[in-house]
């Protein structure tokens, strides 16, 4: 399973969505995607790539798409 595969399937497992509504995906645009939801996301996300995230990326994923951007960081060194 490629990286994005995974990161797809976080998304689509926490808030139980169809993948082809990830592109342009943003907080708050599903009601799973609260703060409750947010904080399911990173465990997610964390589990997932083996990552211990910053609070300030924590707070900055805001969409699907900065997602990918933050964890292309070299701080996490995820590829997609």
């Amino acid at each position: 399973m490629t990286n994005l595969e995974k990161y797809n399937e976080a998304f689509t497992a926490t808030f139980e969505i169809a993948e082809e509504q990830l592109k342009g995906l943003q907080y708050q645009d599903i009601d799973a995607w609260d703060s409750v939801g947010h904080m399911s996301l990173i465990a997610a996300l964390e589990d997932t790539f083996d990552i211990m995230m910053d609070t300030d990326d924590i707070i900055d994923l805001n969409s699907y798409e900065k997602g990918k951007e933050i964890l292309s960081k070299a701080d996490y060194g995820v590829e997609f």
